[in-house]
């Protein structure tokens, strides 16, 4: 397979956090850096986007998943994926 430079895989979405806890968005892709867009939750301007690419402020989108958390068991908004080697110690 080959890999064309500089052009990122297609972000996946991971689990979906339990109401209350917060989302894990620390892929760049979630930010647009070039236009802030209103967020689809509360209409202000962010540069944040969801793994589908709908621009919403990160604290929205976790608001959202505990006000409904029955239909964000679907996925509308979920976590990232874990990467294989985290950049985390993991040891003492």
């Amino acid at each position: 397979m080959t890999r064309i430079r500089g052009k990122k895989p297609p972000l996946e979405p991971g689990l979906v956090p339990p109401p209350g806890a917060l989302l894990e968005w620390r892929d760049s892709q979630h930010f647009d850096r070039w236009q802030d867009r209103p967020c689809v939750l509360c209409d202000k301007p962010t540069p944040m986007r969801s793994h589908a690419g709908e621009p919403v402020h990160k604290a929205c989108a976790e608001n959202w998943i505990a006000a409904n958390p029955v239909e964000a068991r679907l996925g509308r908004f979920a976590s990232d994926t874990q990467p294989k080697n985290s950049q985390r110690a993991t040891h003492a």
